[in-house]
């Protein structure tokens, strides 16, 4: 089964990695568990209109644990690190740094 391209990118990562990620001009994102670097980068540059450098890509997987005889295995996730070029930025914590800024 074919990815649709709207089916790639499934939202940001929100966490203190990610946050020092943005920093340096890198964009965390959950993306679909078959998509690849080349997939996520053509599905970036055409909703949020960047330029991409470079595209790493993280597979997670889920602890194990029990519940009652049997156990279960965590969901596989996969994670995008993207690289914006010169130029480009794109922050989903602009919320959080106008509130830090507030509180100086």
């Amino acid at each position: 089964m074919a990815i649709s391209i709207y089916d790639v990118i499934q939202g940001p990562v929100v966490s203190n990695k990610a946050y020092k990620a943005s920093q340096s001009n890198k964009v965390v994102l959950h993306v679909h568990k078959n998509a690849n670097a080349v997939m996520i980068k053509e599905a970036v540059e055409k909703f949020f209109d960047v330029k991409v450098a470079k595209v790493n890509t993280l597979i997670t997987v889920g602890k194990r644990r029990r519940v009652g005889r049997a156990f279960i295995d965590g969901a596989i996730k996969k994670r995008a690190y993207v690289t914006l070029k010169d130029g480009y930025k794109l922050s989903f914590f602009d919320h959080i740094e106008s509130n830090v800024s507030k509180k100086d």
